[in-house]
């Protein structure tokens, strides 16, 4: 049996890695096994700018620590190595690394995860994972606005063509000289 010492050293590693996950935005399980150990380094490297962290940690811990937090539904996907990978700051950026990096290792698979506090299968952080990033999809937004702008300010024109044609007038826009007049006007009533 364990000694007292042990045991107690495990509660605190469990405590600690239960507050981590009760403030994390993302928790993913990922299986690690057949990685080299300069893709995993890259791995690291590469989570540690998303601002993510890729941890090993012993199963029966990872389990107890994901029990004390209130997350349920993971207990079947700690089974063989599994790496613990936590941000605090962003879920997308980390769940892409991870998945891009899953497709170029046959070995390296998402297991499941949890975000923002919904536990998620290894199919809905892929298919999250796969989302284009907020800037890709700011900008799509962006040219679809302008294309539709565009497509108003060519339908204006046309109407204005067509108005002169049939020998309206049209006013487009108001210039100073215009508005000279008025002014005028209004200078000389204020001087009466």
């Amino acid at each position: 049996m364990a000694s007292e010492k042990i045991l107690n050293q495990k509660k605190e590693e469990v405590k600690k890695l239960a507050d981590e996950m009760k403030s994390a935005k993302l928790i993913l399980l990922t299986n690690y096994r057949g990685i080299t150990v300069s893709d995993d380094t890259t791995l690291r490297k590469d989570l540690r700018n998303a601002n993510a962290k890729c941890t090993v940690i012993k199963n029966n811990i990872t389990k107890r620590a994901l029990q004390e937090a209130g997350i349920e539904g993971l207990e079947n996907e700690l089974v063989g190595p599994t790496a613990v990978i936590m941000s605090n700051e962003d879920y997308l950026e980390p769940s892409k690394i991870v998945y891009k990096y899953s497709k170029d290792n046959e070995f390296y698979q998402i297991k499941g995860g949890v975000i923002e506090g919904k536990v998620m299968t290894s199919e809905e952080v892929i298919t999250l994972a796969k989302l284009p990033s907020r800037e890709t999809l700011l900008s799509m937004l962006a040219g679809a606005l302008l294309g539709n702008i565009s497509k108003i300010a060519v339908a204006l024109e046309e109407v204005r063509k067509q108005k002169e044609e049939a020998g309206e007038k049209v006013n487009v826009s108001v210039s100073t000289e215009e508005t000279a007049p008025v002014e005028e006007k209004a200078e000389a009533s204020d001087a009466e």
